[in-house]
């Protein structure tokens, strides 16, 4: 929940703005002056209230009412502050705990421009307090995230261990796993620390992160107590040398999904429980199988192969740590899962960058691989962060840049595949998703189409049904295409054609003008943009009767209009709605 506190007429306006675009999310406090009360006490009550807060009020007097209130910038909310001109979103605090985010977004609503003050942001540097956090990732010693984060940010050597498996974002170069020297270091580790250490501890001046990366299988009689399954689990991981905060669930068979002691154990530690059935559980091989289990739940093991199972449905790959161990009631086995790749595939729009839509920026900073044609990865590079690898190719190659990426992501890597308009329309996402298997998790990132960007410049062709269609026929045989405009001629379809008209193909757009004037009048309307929304677009509106296909090439997305579509004033325009005689 979002509190938004404001003192004028302009904020109180603005903030109504933000409740009508944010439904659900926002929660506007009222007018305190109309009830005797200073937007100071609204302010408070924010804080103490919800997750986030937008205060329309000066930076100075929103951080004289919060500072007494402050606490830990892990557990405040995210505060941002907007000027009375809607000028500028600043992110005062919690920057990297959501702030500097929900400055971003009020961009889109507002038309602010959000100012981000934390080092790391100004450096372009992924932040060492959020490293991780959307894979679950916690610090186990945060008090030296400022001394690392320093020598990070300053170009001193920093070494990295434990990070390979995690699909995690870049860090700058400085930060390396062959930096042995270093004075400083970064631990990716579900190993707990020996308890036999010195003061300095086996981590030394590491930074460490708990990865969620262990699995916790539990096998029980019924009625076993919650505290003998806590102590035995608790036991297990101490033995094998496992870190509690590195548990991501609990697993165990179907038949114990209602098994309250299981419950209990695992929700005081704050762990989730799944939970499988015994033909899942019966295909794991362990190394400790039971046939008493066998023929009381119908699978040889229930502890081991839950952890296995559970770690192989949630990763990868999974391995198991801690073998089976038992008390008079319960059984508990650890498995480690290896983490899945991430491939975002992500539409970068038609090029104009105040297209690109937040998401895609958000995406292509996450990434630590970048995927992708070299002008389209020029179009972006001032947002590639500082040790993100680019894998960047010539024309043609669809099929090598997605395989490449694709590989790159079941490696274990965070890959951005990147593509103009929508990854989804003619381009990359659909040869990315032919090849990626269970080894890899995707994320489609829309973008704004080359034919929605025509379509606004020349007004609205697309307002009622329409089609696209390719003319390439590079992977669609002619035939193919020539039956799918007839097809969409007869439907009376608004058609939209990508790639229109190349050299070496000159004569095919001509050939469906031909088979659409067979259906539609000679004044239909036909638009044609090139390079739709960059510093050399041209956009013309003309007809079918006298559309010229010389004047359009591979740059240019082609709009031809319905048997109802018409000029209006100089603009394309068909009808949402058909009156038919």
């Amino acid at each position: 929940m979002i509190g938004v506190i404001a003192a004028t007429a302009s904020g109180r306006t603005a903030a109504a703005t933000l409740a009508a675009a944010w439904p659900g999310e926002v929660r506007v406090l009222p007018d305190q002056h109309a009830e005797g009360r200073k937007p100071a006490d609204a302010l408070r009550e924010a804080w103490r209230t919800c997750d986030a807060v937008v205060s329309f009020l000066a930076v100075g007097a929103t951080v004289r009412v919060l500072a007494p209130l402050l606490g830990h910038k892990t557990e405040d909310p995210a505060v941002v502050c907007v000027d009375e001109s809607m000028r500028f979103a600043v992110a005062v605090l919690g920057g990297h705990h959501g702030a500097n985010l929900l400055a971003r977004r009020l961009t889109g609503v507002l038309g602010t421009q959000p100012v981000i003050t934390t080092a790391s942001d100004g450096a372009g540097v992924s932040a060492l307090d959020s490293f991780g956090r959307d894979l679950g990732f916690t610090v186990h010693n945060p008090e030296l995230l400022a001394h690392v984060g320093a020598a990070v940010l300053s170009g001193e050597p920093v070494l990295i261990e434990g990070a390979d498996p995690w699909p995690l974002p870049a860090l700058p170069p400085n930060v390396s796993k062959d930096a042995a020297d270093a004075a400083t270091g970064i631990l990716v580790s579900d190993e707990a620390e020996p308890t036999c250490m010195c003061h300095e501890g086996w981590f030394g001046s590491r930074l460490v992160y708990r990865p969620p990366s262990l699995v916790v299988g539990i096998g029980s009689a019924r009625g076993v107590t919650s505290a003998e399954v806590g102590e035995l689990v608790d036991r297990t991981l101490a033995e094998a040398g496992l870190a509690p905060e590195s548990v991501r669930c609990v697993a165990t068979i179907d038949l114990k999904a209602d098994e309250q002691g299981i419950l209990d154990a695992a929700r005081e530690r704050g762990w989730d429980v799944v939970t499988y059935p015994a033909e899942a559980l019966a295909a794991v091989d362990v190394p400790n199988p039971s046939e008493v289990v066998q023929a009381e739940v119908g699978t040889p093991s229930v502890a081991e192969a839950s952890a296995l199972h559970a770690a192989r449905v949630l990763g990868r790959a999974g391995e198991l740590v801690a073998a089976k161990s038992k008390t008079a009631n319960a059984t508990c086995a650890v498995a480690r899962l290896t983490p899945r790749g991430r491939l975002s595939i992500v539409g970068l729009g038609p090029g104009a960058r105040d297209l690109l839509t937040p998401r895609a920026e958000d995406a292509l900073r996450r990434a630590a691989v970048i995927v992708g044609l070299d002008q389209y990865v020029d179009q972006i590079r001032d947002l590639v962060r500082p040790g993100t690898r680019v894998v960047e190719t010539g024309l043609g190659q669809e099929e090598e840049r997605a395989r490449a990426a694709v590989e790159e992501a079941a490696r274990g890597n965070a890959v951005a595949l990147i593509g103009s308009g929508d990854a989804g329309v003619y381009a990359m996402a659909s040869p990315a998703l032919e090849f990626a298997d269970a080894r890899v998790d995707v994320d489609g990132v829309p973008g704004v189409t080359a034919a929605l960007a025509a379509s606004n410049l020349l007004g609205a062709p697309l307002g009622h049904d329409h089609a696209y269609i390719s003319l390439s026929d590079l992977h669609t045989p002619w035939e193919v295409i020539e039956r799918r405009v007839r097809a969409a001629a007869e439907g009376d379809f608004t058609v939209c054609f990508y790639n229109p008209r190349s050299r070496a193909r000159d004569w095919q757009l001509a050939a469906v003008l031909k088979i659409l004037a067979e259906h539609r009048p000679p004044e239909t309307p036909v638009g044609f943009v090139r390079n739709a929304t960059r510093r050399d677009q041209t956009a013309t509106l003309t007809t079918l009767a006298d559309l010229d296909p010389a004047d359009v090439d591979m740059f240019t997305v082609v709009l031809v209009g319905s048997s109802r579509s018409r000029d209006v004033a100089g603009r394309f325009v068909t009808p949402r709605g058909y009156r038919w005689a």
